[in-house]
């Protein structure tokens, strides 16, 4: 067996359980689904896997698992995880036709920590560190919604301070050059497994290319292997894709997100 293959053995198995929704307000299991709602009117779709469903059960799935969800008022957007090893005969033509529309695919990239630690150079006037104020909070989250192209959504800054409120192990990084914050990401421990979390990293477009989302990673890293765990995993763009595979991850799958709105 390949380590890209022992990698996404680990992955199906430590992380495709609730440790994957640690921040989770409550947890629906539909057959094979579990339904995830989440703080700030976001719902989520996961599995471990469908079993033996055929496209005519795929499709109901999906219908039933949009039906919960339209009928709680506060929900406005619903997640739909999907991943490119997975069997899920008519899935992706049942998620459009129920009102999905597909994001750009993510690289599941997963690898030692260790190997995030290294040949990661600190850029000459750059400074990283955790932030836990709700103002530092609010800043963050803001400057990585303009990161990625988003209008800021104060839904989300609400969710992460409401987490660090409750002390769920999320943590929270930033870099910064001449006190602004220009990059940003997030930390989740994953309880009872080998895995941590790097999610949400960004870099503000005129800050690319200088090593400052390496440095990033590279903190956040440390700190995991701090709190005894092991192996890290991203679900990663293109742009950081290539710069998690420098530093020893490898990709194991895609994922695609199919999001509803209300």
């Amino acid at each position: 067996m390949t380590s890209a293959e022992q990698y996404l053995r680990a992955y199906d198995e430590q992380l495709r359980t609730d440790a994957e929704t640690p921040s989770a307000v409550s947890v629906t299991r539909l057959g094979p689904l579990r339904l995830v709602t989440f703080a700030g009117g976001r719902g989520f779709i996961t599995y471990r896997d469908l079993g033996d469903s055929d496209a005519d059960r795929v499709a109901e799935l999906v219908a039933n698992g949009l039906e919960h969800f339209q009928a709680d008022p506060e929900i406005s957007r619903v997640e739909w995880k999907t991943r490119g090893h997975d069997r899920a005969p008519g899935l992706r033509e049942a998620l459009i036709a129920s009102g999905f529309e597909p994001d750009e695919p993510e690289s599941i990239m997963i690898g030692p920590l260790e190997a995030l630690c290294d040949n990661a150079p600190m850029p000459s006037g750059v400074t990283v560190r955790r932030v836990v104020g709700e103002g530092e909070v609010r800043a963050m989250s803001a400057m990585v919604d303009e990161a990625f192209g988003d209008s800021v959504d104060t839904r989300i800054a609400d969710a992460l301070i409401a987490r660090l409120d409750r002390g769920d192990g999320m943590e929270l990084w930033v870099a910064e050059t001449d006190g602004v914050m220009v990059c940003g990401g997030r930390l989740e421990p994953v309880p009872g497994t080998d895995f941590v979390g790097i999610w949400g990293g960004a870099t503000l477009p005129a800050y690319r290319g200088r090593g400052i989302y390496r440095a990033l990673t590279a903190a956040r890293a440390r700190s995991a292997l701090e709190r005894g765990k092991k192996l890290v995993h991203s679900d990663s763009t293109e742009d950081s894709r290539p710069i998690l595979e420098r530093s020893g991850l490898v990709k194991v799958s895609t994922t695609t997100p199919f999001n509803w709105t209300r």
